[in-house]
């Protein structure tokens, strides 16, 4: 029979709890900030940025999702809205008809950029304004070490 595991200390039962409000908290202001800038949400930008970075413009669906900072399940709806926009365009995949690329266009080029102002100064304002930059660089190494396997 197997022993239980250990409980974890009070200091650790702590610092999750304050990660998971710290992330709610943060991402809702920014969220906020967006919205009323009249900007869609910060899944929007996180797509547009990273096909902005990829290879001409372009990601495959499955790099998207391996890219984005949030949960994947409803990508294939979130690009379906922004294609609507025009924001992005599938594409062939070239030498495979099963598959598509989905390529950023100007105006998702335009959109983020526009976008990226009202984030830049909501990061300043919710992270910028409370922590040095030491403070920052010591959090970013600890929030490291938990996401490293």
């Amino acid at each position: 029979m197997q022993e239980p595991p250990s409980e974890p200390s009070a200091s650790v039962i702590r610092a999750w709890g304050r990660l998971i409000r710290a992330e709610r908290t943060v991402v809702g202001r920014i969220e906020a900030e967006l919205k009323s800038a009249g900007f869609p949400s910060l899944h929007w930008y996180d797509v547009l940025l990273e096909l902005k970075r990829g290879p001409e413009g372009r990601l495959t669906p499955r790099e998207i999702e391996e890219a984005v900072l949030f949960e994947q399940y409803n990508l294939s709806r979130l690009l379906d809205r922004m294609e609507k926009e025009g924001l992005v365009r599938r594409i062939p995949f070239p030498g495979d008809k099963r598959r598509q690329l989905i390529e950023i266009t100007e105006e998702g080029k335009a959109l983020q950029w526009r976008m990226w102002s009202v984030y830049a100064a909501a990061i300043n304002r919710f992270i910028s304004a409370k922590l040095t930059d030491n403070e920052a660089g010591q959090l970013s190494a600890l929030m490291l070490k938990l996401i490293q396997e």
